[in-house]
């Protein structure tokens, strides 16, 4: 009996409590049913429920405020909100009080198996973690680094966030990590060990966009030689993250949000729509509010993806975390290409921590990962770095007059070419004399050759 879960059912209408109760029991779930707010808030004192279910209309308030009462006095709790069909401003201000999730009247069944199953994975996550002092460690192996107080927030809102099924908008700059944030909030949550499944939005061609999110059936259009699932029914029960959402052409806008907003979709060639259970994450590097009021965004997309905003902070304005970041992506490549374990002094680590990093992360791992090859004896050097100060001197100029336009990964890519094809003529085609004559390790040179495709022979 003491593994039986234990659920809070609150409406004021009797059909309403019995249909919710024989559901659950049926699951194998007992209930205490509430008609009235207060009736609820003494139930919560004298027992210790698994998750709670409450409509919106009640006699003595509503159930927006049974959510911020769970949320103050036992936020471990899950709570799913039961919202008129179509209310979904209700239901968006329900999840910023901190609703788990929400049903629309009349409630399907299917969906409310589901829901109560998310609830209850949380509700065990929940308890575990609590009993257990050793932190819950997420299978995936990428972490967010970092110590500063931008950082301790942000690790903080995405464990909150991770109990609750609501859609989040993350924001940030280009390179700042807003993939791992959605991942985090995906492996902390009840879905973790479901699929999570990103899509980059401004990747898809037009014309390919309703069959790649929502799939087709056989037949439905010229080279559709079979059924095909698209990315909500590939995401079932797991989490679905939309990444540069602001590259979607309007039309595509409106297809989503009717399948958000109905949990469901219709593939290309079907008849009937088919029920998707997904969690919905999205992130862009623009100002979708201004998208918004250019005529570029629907408004009523962005208020249903964006129950919740996060903001990713910009490597600059957390400088304090270079150094521990720089040591762990060193960590990461070393692994990933097989090298020992490499070092960086001191002096480039302040340089590094000086330096802007308008590619945020992104460039930084870029940054380490060059000067690998230029490292001599497996120490990162001032020197090896190679940044490119932004400063108003001749030979800032000259250099980017030489760039003519050309990225910068580009133009360090030909250079590190030229350079090692010139120290392999010189040496005739002796990589090991090449690789002293450059001044790096016999490794680092074997590691640059396989890096720019440049397959010489001994």
């Amino acid at each position: 009996m003491a593994n039986t879960p234990l659920a809070l059912i609150v409406d004021d209408e009797p059909d309403i409590l019995q249909l919710l109760g024989i559901t659950l029991s049926r699951m194998d779930i007992e209930t205490k049913k509430a008609e009235t707010l207060t009736q609820a808030k003494q139930l919560l004192e004298t027992h210790q429920f698994d998750f709670c279910l409450t409509d919106m209309r009640l006699p003595d308030g509503d159930g927006i405020d049974l959510i911020k009462h769970i949320q103050t006095n036992f936020n471990h709790l899950p709570v799913a909100l039961i919202t008129a069909h179509g209310n979904m401003e209700t239901a968006i201000d329900a999840m910023k009080a901190g609703a788990f999730d929400f049903l629309s009247k009349p409630v399907d069944l299917t969906a409310l198996r589901m829901l109560i199953k998310n609830a209850l994975k949380l509700s065990h996550q929940i308890q575990k973690t609590s009993k257990n002092s050793t932190p819950n460690r997420s299978k995936n192996k990428k972490q967010l680094i970092g110590d500063t107080d931008v950082m301790k927030k942000l690790k903080q809102t995405i464990l909150k966030l991770a109990r609750s099924q609501a859609p989040v908008y993350i924001n940030g700059e280009s390179g700042t990590g807003k993939e791992l944030v959605a991942k985090l909030i995906h492996h902390k949550g009840p879905r973790s060990e479901q699929s999570f499944i990103p899509v980059n939005c401004g990747a898809i061609p037009s014309e390919l966009m309703e069959s790649e999110f929502f799939g087709h059936m056989k037949g439905s259009f010229t080279g559709a030689v079979s059924d095909k699932k698209g990315l909500f029914q590939s995401a079932e029960g797991g989490t679905l993250f939309l990444d540069e959402i602001a590259e979607l052409p309007l039309q595509m806008q409106v297809k989503l949000l009717r399948a958000i907003q109905e949990k469901s979709v219709r593939p290309i060639g079907g008849d009937k729509e088919i029920s998707v259970d997904v969690r919905i994450l999205s992130a862009s590097h623009k100002d979708l509010l201004k998208l918004v009021n250019q005529g570029d965004f629907r408004q009523d997309l962005f208020y249903r993806i964006n129950v919740i905003e996060i903001n990713v902070p910009a490597l600059k304005d957390r400088k304090g975390d270079i150094e521990k970041l720089t040591h762990y992506l060193l960590e990461q490549l070393s692994t990933i290409h097989g090298l020992e374990k490499i070092e960086i002094t001191p002096q480039a680590i302040e340089k590094l921590t000086q330096y802007s990093f308008p590619g945020n992360i992104r460039e930084l791992e870029n940054i380490l990962e060059r000067a690998i090859t230029f490292a001599a004896d497996d120490i990162i050097d001032l020197n090896d770095l190679n940044l490119q100060e932004s400063s108003n001197d001749n030979s800032s100029k000259s250099t980017h007059s030489a760039r003519n336009n050309q990225p910068l990964d580009e133009y360090m890519a030909d250079v590190e070419r030229s350079e090692i094809l010139e120290a392999l003529h010189q040496t005739r085609g002796n990589k090991t004399k090449a690789a002293k004559h450059l001044g790096i390790s016999f490794r680092a040179m074997r590691y640059k050759l396989e890096k720019l495709n440049l397959n010489i022979d001994e």
